[in-house]
């Protein structure tokens, strides 16, 4: 009995051992077939592909941002402008003053009061906007109505200049320029003086004073680390600093300079579309830079290899510094008017409110009178040195009437241009 049973068990095991050396040999089997099929297709496609060396190319990814729509310059005759005028609490008269100083239907406007301005003083420009009637005939100024926060020296400055350059972006039309000013700015010519002699220059050109040599800005401004309370706070105050102090960046180069500048269409989509991230990225940098406004723009210009060789080293501006200079220029007057004149510029800044240095320049310069439009090609007042308002509203917009103060312009950009090292020192 026990033998039988012995013999079942051995009969058993050997059934499973033939079963499992079977098994073994149909894997080596298939193992042996897949390699000789696997290296007989890839041979096969490496002949395929000598054979047709000419057809055959690399396949990249497709990202997103291959897609995107590239900025175009418009090609029209008589460029368009679109401005940002900014003020705080107290500066809604001289905004108002401001605009009506730069005003032209082919332009268009954004006006912002921020967030330190009282309710009444925000809504007062508001009702102001809504009542005059050629601007509402036109549609070319609008009242930033979600005021922002603003700190001159903390990242909010530059915040707020996106913000206005986004709205005038999708509610504005088509514009070449843009320009940021504030309501202590003032107009040195006409728009017809300024659209005349910028219709005679290319339209990617970016006018934006700048330099790499930070100097003592790099331990004063870039190592530092600072916080705009303006970014999470109802109430303005002034920028608090971290303890810890960082490194200067590696993977951008820091450039600085003027806060004010007149930038291309297509530069301000960059900055707002950021297709290759690099807005975005310098941006959040200078959430903690002290001055952001002086350097941001800059920055991003002078490290985007398709912009960098459309700048002009100028902010368009005369401004009277002390030397050195401080944080603020000085406040300009009537003995400071030749000197304004002589300089080109077309805006000159810093102005008190009302100061009598503006009448002079309303009488002299623009032929405007109290609480008027300048006249142009597309509102003469008729030799009536009272009418302020077109009536009936004539928008001819094409017809421009430069003055003197176009031919002091053209002097200025042509000296720029047409310097021998212009090409040269882009962005060093």
């Amino acid at each position: 009995m026990e033998t039988s049973i012995t013999a079942t068990k051995l009969q058993k095991k050997h059934k499973w051992f033939l079963l499992l050396v079977f098994s073994l040999l149909f894997s080596t089997l298939l193992i042996l077939i897949t390699i000789t099929s696997s290296s007989t297709s890839t041979q096969l496609l490496f002949l395929r592909q000598r054979g047709n060396a000419d057809h055959f190319r690399p396949q990249y990814p497709h990202f997103v941002e291959f897609k995107l729509p590239k900025p175009v310059v418009s090609t029209r005759k008589i460029p368009r402008l679109a401005y940002l005028i900014s003020g705080s609490a107290g500066d809604g008269v001289s905004i108002k003053r401001t605009l009506k100083a730069l005003y032209h239907p082919r332009n268009q406007y954004a006006v912002h009061l921020d967030l330190e301005a009282a309710a009444d003083e925000r809504l007062d420009l508001a009702r102001w906007v809504r009542s005059e009637k050629l601007f509402n005939e036109v549609g070319n100024v609008r009242v930033v109505v979600r005021s922002n926060l603003v700190t001159y020296r903390g990242p909010t400055m530059v915040s707020n200049t996106l913000h206005a350059a986004a709205i005038l972006m999708r509610e504005g039309g088509d514009w070449d320029w843009f320009i940021n000013l504030s309501a202590s700015d003032y107009p040195l010519l006409t728009q017809d003086d300024l659209l005349h002699t910028l219709s005679t220059i290319p339209r990617n050109l970016n006018f934006i004073e700048h330099t790499s040599d930070i100097g003592w800005k790099e331990y004063q401004r870039a190592k530092p680390v600072i916080i705009d309370p303006g970014l999470y706070s109802l109430r303005k105050s002034d920028v608090y600093w971290v303890s810890e102090k960082r490194s200067v960046p590696t993977a951008f180069k820091l450039f600085t300079g003027s806060a004010w500048m007149m930038l291309s269409r297509p530069f301000v989509e960059y900055c707002l579309w950021g297709w290759d991230n690099l807005p975005r990225i310098v941006l959040m940098y200078y959430a903690n830079f002290l001055s952001s406004p002086e350097g941001y723009f800059h920055t991003v210009i002078c490290n985007a290899d398709e912009f960098k060789n459309t700048t002009v080293n100028h902010d368009l501006h005369f401004i009277s510094w002390d030397n050195p200079p401080r944080q603020h220029p000085h406040f300009l007057t009537v003995d400071d008017y030749q000197r304004m004149v002589d300089s080109n510029a077309p805006f000159a800044r810093k102005f008190g409110k009302n100061d009598p240095i503006l009448d002079k320049i309303d009488s002299n310069i623009l032929g405007r009178s109290a609480d008027g439009f300048v006249p142009g090609g597309w509102f003469r007042n008729e030799g009536d040195v009272n009418m302020t308002i077109p009536d009936p509203v004539r928008i001819n917009t094409t017809e421009l009437d430069p003055g003197p103060g176009a031919q002091r312009l053209k002097r200025l950009i042509n000296n720029l241009l047409s310097a021998e090292d212009f090409h040269s020192k882009h962005c060093i």
